[in-house]
């Protein structure tokens, strides 16, 4: 099943279409307990928080009252971490006010009775039906997303992965004032979309451009930047605020990000921007579709990533290019029951080329970092590739 939505200020409200006019029952009732779990999910996400603190304000009671002396603002911290807490979470509730239409037929039914307790009832309430801790790791990660997509802390992050695809877009698609090069003509895709920034930088570069994107968690939070805000830096998080690792100080826990560092609304009038929603693999299927396909960290999140490199020449124009940048961190890799095959960098670019792409630009390593808090006392970074590959004419 395809779902879409628009990201035009334009209409008074957006939805998200279902295309598959054969989806059964069945289907309907599991996407609809699906939709249900993520907004728990997001809900939910306050109490979890909440109890995290908790936990901390019981280990510094459990301490002596000599140490507790060595440390006497710990409690304030606490305290603080609770309104930043406060904050986040009603930033969740704005998101979902924004989706309260994003599927047709549904509307978040939300339970009032939790909602409305006393946080100290609510910090005892146990997660909801269906909702695991990797659900609520999705919602925290959500969260950070807003920071590398759309954020003034994100742009180093934006520069290493986005840039150089973005301007390899450019050379081979000029952007051009001159109306015998409407660059409108060119569609470009980006499966693995997130919250959308480098599908809203092609679109407004005045490309004809949809991302795709799997997550719902993800789509939900897209939605709303590109629907609903309508001002500079109008939004506040606190992204950091359940780190209690590897901080070397404690406002650096605390630490708010604005957001978003652009107007959403300023694309062009005529600008054609979509967003859709589910299985690259499952959505995709034309022949001779696309001009363009860029894949940024995205993939990594195949089942057998073979499929991806043999559905991406399928889908591209003879003649279109892939563009690439990221590493192989096979999602899959380590999760019980689920298939996943991986490929080092070498064995995948044989398959590449095998498919009868040509690989026409590769730069490895490029040191990047995702949603990487510069602040900490930790770092992930990945030794990322950047290549082109072109579906050739003939």
């Amino acid at each position: 099943m395809t779902l879409t939505f628009m990201a035009n200020r334009n209409e008074e409200s957006s939805t998200i279409q279902k295309h598959d006019s054969h989806q059964s029952p069945i289907d309907t009732d599991e996407e609809e307990k699906h939709f249900r779990k993520v907004i728990n999910a997001f809900l939910y996400y306050k109490t979890l928080a909440r109890n995290r603190i908790r936990r901390a304000f019981y280990s510094y009671g459990r301490l002596s009252a000599t140490h507790r002396r060595l440390v006497p603002n710990y409690e304030t911290h606490l305290a603080q971490s609770l309104k930043c807490i406060d904050r986040n979470d009603a930033l969740i509730q704005q998101i979902l006010n924004g989706c309260e239409h994003l599927f047709n037929n549904y509307s978040i039914i939300s339970n009032s009775n939790d909602i409305n307790q006393s946080s100290t009832e609510q910090d005892s309430l146990s997660p909801p039906s269906g909702v695991t801790l990797m659900d609520m790791d999705k919602v925290k990660t959500t969260i950070k997303q807003f920071v590398r997509d759309w954020s003034e802390d994100g742009r180093q992050e934006r520069l290493i992965c986005y840039v150089p695809i973005i301007e390899e877009v450019k050379r081979r698609f000029p952007v051009t004032s001159t109306t015998d090069n409407d660059v409108s003509a060119v569609q470009i895709l980006v499966p693995g979309a997130g919250l959308g920034r480098l599908s809203w930088e092609f679109a407004r570069l005045g490309y004809t451009c949809q991302g795709n994107e799997v997550s719902l968690y993800m789509l939900i939070a897209s939605h709303f930047i590109l629907n609903k805000c309508s001002q500079v830096n109008a939004h506040t998080i606190h992204p950091w605020i359940l780190n209690f690792c590897n901080n070397v100080s404690n406002d650096d826990q605390l630490r708010a990000v604005q957001f978003p560092d652009v107007n959403t609304a300023s694309l062009p009038v005529n600008s054609r921007f979509s967003m859709s929603a589910g299985d690259f693999l499952q959505i995709y299927n034309d022949p001779n579709d696309w001009d363009c396909i860029t894949t940024c960290f995205f993939i990594d999140t195949a089942h057998n990533i073979i499929e991806y490199v043999e559905r991406l020449w399928t889908i591209l124009k003879p003649g279109g290019v892939w563009i690439n940048f990221g590493p192989l961190l096979y999602h899959f890799e380590d999760i019980p029951n689920e298939e996943s095959f991986e490929l080092s960098y070498t064995d995948l670019r044989s398959v590449i080329l095998s498919c009868g792409f040509q690989i026409e630009n590769e730069k490895l390593p490029i040191r990047a970092g995702y949603i990487k808090n510069d602040r900490s006392m930790l770092h992930y970074e990945y030794d990322c590739v950047f290549f082109v590959a072109v579906k050739p004419r003939q």
